[in-house]
């Protein structure tokens, strides 16, 4: 009668510390287990999960440690799914001028299949925001931040487009393979430090962010250093869209960035303008960021309650580092049918003396319709292989009537500008 009146005790205390702890904002296995997997789709190295907000209708989220807070891009989608509003804020875009105001949403659950997300707030724009899909290639609804990695190791193989979502006292020793880097967690954002070996400068140590939600290599911020400085060849360039603009600045190489022993060689960089944004940058005490263009590369275990990373080599991490070689900025238009268009062209390059101009829309590319490409496709082939020779076929429009258009195709070869 004693053991069995311990045992209940000690089953209640079971399940009540379980009913605590499931309440604790984060996300956590469905199932009790030492790990579960979760398949991604990949888009430029940019993770995409299906995510379902408070029973509702799938949709993606880009899973990204560059930003706290997890954020839905559509308060229509918000509203549909009824969700309630406390409160607003104001939200500097990446331009560092626009304003965006967002509705917070507190206590929401996200199903992600064998994960859920337990009291999650979601900061929910006003205006409706798809533009990413223009330039990544597939609608994307919102991001998800540090709630995904706060209590628990996390890893991540891009070989496989696979995340495993290991229990949290998981992972105490080193995984065999991995190196281990000291990463410094700072207003829910990762950070480690790397050596930047410079062209034609000092080699730099800088304190970078983690940054799975860029499409970006490495990233130097000018204005943070005196020690940074654009190498010699280097050229102009749009380097993006994010939340509230469009960042412009320049795009060169690095000899090396060194992490812990890891050697990334010739990396292209990003040199992004100064905004006014920039004083947040400073604040941090960052000097840069590196995104999916690098992490793609490799294998990683963020471990933010030991603030540890874990990282080894990849299939692809000895492949050049390749900026595009066509001049073509291409974005995806937002429509039923699969349509792209020249979004801009870069100055002295292959696309410009072959004649094509910013808001032509492809047709074909090497004789093949548009219908089979995918963008990610597209830019994976205009950074391939200098000299390269690749045909288009493009329509332009020559005033505003839908009527009044031109086909015509082009040649031109692939050339390396930097």
């Amino acid at each position: 009668m004693i053991v069995k009146s311990l045992l209940v005790g000690f089953l209640f205390n079971i399940l009540l510390s379980l009913s605590l702890y499931a309440q604790v904002p984060g996300f956590y296995m469905k199932e009790r287990a030492k790990k579960t997997e979760l398949p991604f789709y990949s888009s430029n190295n940019l993770i995409i999960l299906p995510v379902s907000i408070n029973g509702g209708t799938p949709v993606n989220f880009l899973i990204d440690t560059g930003v706290k807070t997890n954020i839905l891009f559509s308060k229509t989608i918000g509203d549909q799914l009824n969700m309630t509003y406390t409160r607003k804020l104001d939200l500097v875009g990446a331009d560092g001028k626009t304003v965006l105001t967002a509705n917070v949403s507190p206590t929401n659950h996200l199903d992600l299949g064998r994960l859920e997300g337990i009291s999650q707030t979601v900061l929910v724009l006003d205006d409706d925001f798809f533009e990413l899909e223009m330039v990544i290639g597939v609608p994307v609804f919102g991001v998800i931040g540090y709630e995904f990695f706060k209590h628990n190791p996390v890893k991540i193989d891009y070989d496989k487009s696979l995340i495993t979502f290991y229990e949290s006292e998981r992972l105490r020793w080193r995984p065999f393979g991995f190196r281990k880097i000291q990463m410094d967690i700072d207003n829910g954002k990762p950070y480690i430090k790397g050596r930047v070996k410079q062209i034609s400068s000092e080699e730099l140590s800088a304190k970078l962010l983690i940054d799975l939600g860029a499409n970006h290599g490495l990233l130097l911020n000018m204005e943070t250093s005196d020690k940074i400085t654009l190498p010699p060849k280097h050229i102009e360039s749009d380097l993006g869209r994010s939340l509230g603009g469009e960042l412009f600045g320049y795009v060169g190489r690095v000899k090396s960035l060194r992490l812990d022993g890891l050697n990334f060689m010739d990396v292209i960089t990003s040199y992004p303008e100064e905004t006014e944004f920039s004083y947040v940058i400073k604040e941090s005490g960052r000097q840069g960021s590196l995104g999916s263009e690098l992490w793609g590369r490799t294998k990683i275990v963020l471990d933010y309650q030991r603030k540890r990373l874990f990282i080894k080599r990849g299939s692809t991490f000895s492949n050049p580092f390749e900026f595009d070689m066509s001049g073509i900025t291409t974005k995806m238009l937002p429509t039923e049918d699969k349509r792209f268009i020249v979004s801009n062209v870069r100055k002295n390059s292959a696309a410009e003396q072959a004649g094509i101009m910013v808001n032509d829309e492809f047709l074909e590319i090497n004789k093949i319709p548009i219908d089979f490409w995918e963008l990610s496709d597209l830019i994976k082939l205009f950074r391939s292989e200098e000299g390269r020779p690749v045909s288009v076929k493009m329509k332009r429009f020559n005033s505003q009537d839908p009527e009044d258009f031109e086909i015509f195709e082009r040649k031109f070869q692939l050339k390396r500008q930097i």
